[in-house]
Parts: C-alpha cells; structure tokens; sequence
C-alpha cells in the first residue's frame, strides 16, 4: 500500500468511526472530498452544508450544486449574515474568525436540533502555512479535521477526487469574495458585487485561475502564470481597462508575480500565527 491509499484509508477508518457529521461543505475540492469521503462512510448519517451570504458567488453554489448532483450525498443550504458583525465588516486580519464562528454556530445549532454527533470541515495538511484565523473559530468549536487528521494535503485531496471523477477535482482554488479586499478597507455588499462582476467578466474572456484585488481606486489583477502572455497581450490589456473602469475602478493594474493565494497576508506585519 502506498502512502496516498494509507492516508486514504486512515481517512476511512476515522470518519467509519462516527455515529453521524455535519460537513461543511463551501463546492471547493477539499470539502466535496470530505463530503464524498463521509458519504462513503456513513451514508445517510451525514450532511453536507453550504452556507450562502453575500460574499458567497453565485459562481461557487453552481458548482456545489454540481457536484452534490454528481455525487447524491445529503446537502442542504443555510444563510449566514457575517456582515451584519461590524468586526467582520471592519476587515481587519482576523477577519476569517468572525465567518467561521458565526458559521460553525450554525452548524452545532442544527447538529443539535437534527442530532448529529459532530462538526468537520475541510482544512488539509497544507492550509498550516498560511495565516488562518478561522481555524481559532474551528478550536473553539471544537470542529473536527479529518482531512488534516489523516495527513493529506492539496495535491492529496486532488488526486484522491480525480480517482472517484469528482467534477471538482481540478477545479481551481477558490475563497469567499471577502479575501478580495485588501485588509483596511470595509466589506460591503457594493464592493463584493463589484468583485463579483470583475471575476465573471475575467471568466468569460476565457481565464481560468485568476482573483481580482480590491484596493480602493485601484483594481489589482492576478493571473495564473501559465495564463500570462495572454493577459499581457495589448488588446487584452484594453479589455482589462474598460472593464474595470466600467465598475468604477480608477486604475487597472495587472500583477506580474501571477495568481498566488493569500496574497493580501503579505501586507500583514507582526501577527502571531
């Protein structure tokens, strides 16, 4: 057995062992593996969960949907309302806390009502690197990682979904609209539109991994470096400019380092992780 098929089995082992779970399930790969996983597992003793608010894309539920419709595990939707906490709206670096804790409140709120034993979510072996305050939330809810449990990281969970042809197993990574806007400036339903709308827009030109930064007057534009030369070229460039100006940006500015996540941390200084 190799190492991929014993983290998997470890996986297996650990999620068999529950009497029922929650997932939280956002359409990403990591938390479809999870929910797919504890399918397998548990069958109708669990429940995948997708949160929608505002800074939820239309784009991310089209593609949950898919795959629960793929997959036939147990889903249903909830609302979370994580602008209505100005700490959240405030975007300050611990941002991802005030989501996450209002989002696993809700979801021990429903296990309780509904009877469900536990909590997971889908953090993996590689999300340790980064700064990520909603794993406090996680803590404090006691919220539990199967797949950081087992040891698997990303190229893991992709490979493991390409193997069952989970639709989403190449799908790029994606995170709310709120980790668009640099630290700072306020979260609003206009702003998160105005992400929203450039994002599609850079979709249907045809590019594929890619995030739009919001900081203020200025819209910053990653893309993946494999995509480059085309976003480089000058008729692309012109496009980029009326479309950005048209949702009221002043500047448009494409970023030569390329997509990379969580780029806003670099502007973070002095945190303790």
């Amino acid at each position: 057995m190799g190492e991929l098929e014993t983290k998997q089995q470890r996986l297996e082992e650990h999620l068999g062992q529950l009497p029922s779970l929650i997932v939280a399930y956002s359409g990403g790969v990591d938390s479809a593996y999870l929910a797919y996983a504890a399918h397998r597992a548990l069958g109708e003793r669990m429940l995948a969960v997708t949160a929608l608010s505002t800074s939820y894309s239309a784009r991310d539920r089209v593609e949950a949907e898919k795959c629960v419709a793929r997959c036939k595990f147990p889903h249903e939707f909830i609302s979370t309302d994580e602008l209505s906490n100005p700490s959240y709206r405030a975007n300050q670096a611990d941002r991802c806390y005030f989501c996450k804790d209002e989002l696993f409140a809700k979801l021990d709120e429903l296990a309780g009502q509904r009877g469900f034993a536990a909590v997971a979510y889908g953090i993996n072996a590689d999300d340790l690197g980064d700064w990520r305050p909603g794993q406090q939330a996680a803590r404090e809810h006691r919220v539990l990682t199967p797949l950081l449990d087992a040891g698997l990281t990303k190229a893991d969970i992709r490979e493991l979904s390409r193997r069952v042809d989970l639709p989403v197993w190449d799908r790029p990574a994606s995170a709310c609209l709120s980790s668009r806007i640099a630290y700072g400036i306020e979260v609003t339903p206009e702003r998160l539109a105005v992400v929203e709308k450039g994002e599609d827009a850079l979709r249907a030109l045809g590019f594929r991994q890619f995030r739009v930064r919001y900081h203020e007057e200025l819209a910053r534009i990653e893309i993946s470096p494999e995509e480059m030369p085309r976003a480089l070229d000058p008729e692309m460039a012109r496009k980029f400019v009326a479309i950005f100006k048209e949702l009221g940006f002043k500047f448009v500015t494409l970023d030569l380092e390329g997509y990379r996540t969580g780029s806003m941390n670099s502007l973070l200084v002095n945190i303790q992780k």
